[in-house]
């Protein structure tokens, strides 16, 4: 499956191109080449590597292959840009269907980084059951659990660096203090498993090098690395949301000073009396 996953997203992203190239647009090679090294190079080595070679019978192993395949991978993927490649290969009709598409409720629950912090946390403590177990030790789940740890970071990561949405200053500025709070929510699952002293899994320990830890301490393993996880991947989406805040506070401030000071008057009275149609700029 993994293979499978790679050709098709490699040929993808290859007809991507060409068909960017009929419409006259020139895909930088750098945007390629972060694709294939970084993208999906990462998620080779996760499923092909150690991780995804010993992810049944290690619980750190598990662990820090769903955790990266869900908050690291999808990032690397998208510095190649690929849904920006699929616009630029779209004709003016299509490309304002799918910006429509970007711009529609779902899409801005999804790209909103409030969310995808709780949603990731609320996943991680799937490790804190014995159901960690199962997924963990079922081929079938074990192979697709991976893609869809994938296709799930993805429809996160995504929209989040398309800087969908059409917040205002205010409303990012909230929520870039609130992902500060959500650094401690996305450690709660992590510390936990760290700090308990019971198999949870249920799992019996696998035979293998001498080396392998003990179950317990591979549990605590697991959870350090989680933890550790976590919290690294939590800081490109504070660096996100501070260009996105940075960005709309630019585009307010150009519809401000476009303003005449007759427009500039009408503002303020607008505003003093609460009317919110009234109070914002005209947008060009």
């Amino acid at each position: 499956m993994t293979i499978a996953v790679l050709v098709g997203a490699a040929m993808l992203y290859a007809l991507g191109m060409r068909r960017a190239a009929t419409r006259g647009v020139r895909w930088p090679a750098a945007r390629a080449v972060l694709f294939y090294a970084l993208g999906l190079g990462s998620y080779a080595v996760i499923e092909l590597g150690f991780l995804g070679t010993w992810s049944a019978d290690l619980r750190w192993a598990f662990v820090a292959r769903i955790a990266l395949l869900l908050m690291a991978v999808p990032g690397l993927i998208s510095l190649g840009r690929p849904l920006d490649l699929v616009r630029a290969g779209l004709s003016p009709a299509s490309r304002q269907r799918l910006d429509a598409a970007l711009d529609g409720r779902v899409f801005r629950v999804l790209g909103n980084a409030m969310f995808a912090t709780i949603f990731v946390a609320a996943t991680f403590c799937i490790f804190l059951t014995p159901l960690a177990g199962v997924l963990r030790t079922s081929p079938v789940i074990g192979e697709a659990i991976g893609v869809t740890a994938l296709v799930i970071g993805l429809l996160l990561v995504v929209p989040l660096m398309a800087l969908t949405g059409a917040h205002t200053s205010t409303f990012l500025a909230v929520e870039f203090l609130l992902a500060f709070v959500e650094l401690v929510i996305d450690s709660i699952p992590g510390i936990l498993l760290r700090l308990n002293d019971t198999v949870i899994d249920g799992v019996a320990a696998a035979t293998g090098a001498g080396w392998w830890p003990n179950p317990l301490h591979d549990q605590h393993l697991a959870g350090d690395l989680l933890w550790f996880i976590a919290e690294v991947a939590d800081v490109p989406i504070l660096i996100l949301l501070l260009v996105r805040w940075g960005r709309r506070d630019r585009v307010e401030a150009a519809g401000f000073d476009a303003l005449t000071d007759e427009e500039h008057d009408a503002l303020v009275q607008a505003h003093l009396r609460g009317d919110r149609d009234g109070a914002e700029p005209a947008r060009g």
